[in-house]
């Protein structure tokens, strides 16, 4: 079940959520430092993550699922967000370079009809980065908080996903070691809390950040056995021999 869109951003004007924010977005400029000329599309709730992509791609624009709803987004211009189900994204195949997808995984309904719309809409060598919550981290065991929302991965989870829908992972990290605490101290110190947990206790990320490519051919259809089928063996049916009645003898 999707988290309302009022809730996820109320969330992201608190300070905890502003945190969250920074440390998670760090995460994704580390996977993708130069978008220039590429195309990106953002899915579920990712807007807080695109500001910084819109002068620097070609063109950035949001879906928000419908049982989600939707939000003006950027404030300050046109709308490059728009309302869509999830499972019929409105554009045509091969159109998007990049999809970032955030708070949608874990509380989509349709798990392989979202990753298949995200394929068709992908480029030939286009990537998908999914940003879902750790089940191993605190963060997905705090319900004030979306991490806490939905069903949380593992990164062998999500791998297994990914593959299971025609992609292949190509790299992965982790995100928000901070406690989601309101103590001002402990936020202050998150950017330390995010460089010893990268280092020393990495399963215990707050987000799972997994990068994706497609996946153009599947072992399992390429390698699948063409069984004979057995002729079928016509039996004749008995015949009935109608006897003729006897003729009267003169």
């Amino acid at each position: 079940m999707y988290t309302d869109v009022v809730d996820l951003r109320d969330f992201y004007e608190t300070r905890l959520g502003q945190v969250a924010r920074h440390m998670v977005r760090r995460g994704i400029r580390a996977m993708w430092p130069d978008l220039s000329g590429f195309s990106l599309l953002g899915l579920g709730y990712a807007t807080p993550y695109l500001r910084h992509f819109q002068g620097e791609a070609e063109r950035v624009v949001a879906f928000m699922p419908a049982a989600q709803g939707v939000l003006h987004w950027p404030p300050e211009g046109p709308w490059a967000v728009a309302l869509s189900e999830e499972t019929e994204l409105p554009l045509p195949d091969y159109s998007v370079d990049r999809v970032l997808l955030v708070h949608g995984l874990e509380s989509s309904e349709g798990l392989a009809s979202l990753l298949g719309e995200i394929w068709r809409v992908l480029t030939g060598d286009g990537r998908v980065l999914v940003v879902a919550p750790n089940r191993r981290g605190i963060w997905a065991r705090v319900d004030r908080t979306p991490f806490g929302s939905g069903y949380p991965y593992s990164k062998p989870q999500l791998s297994k996903l990914l593959r299971a829908n025609m992609f292949t992972p190509t790299r992965s990290a982790g995100a928000l070691f901070v406690p989601p605490t309101r103590s001002r101290a402990l936020l202050r110190s998150a950017a330390a809390w995010e460089r010893i947990g990268t280092r020393w206790f990495p399963r215990f990320a707050g987000v799972e950040l997994v990068e994706a490519g497609k996946q153009l051919y599947s072992p399992s259809m390429t390698a699948q056995k063409v069984t004979r089928r057995r002729r079928p063996v016509v039996v004749p049916l008995p015949q009935v021999v109608r006897r003729l009645p006897r003729q009267p003898t003169s």
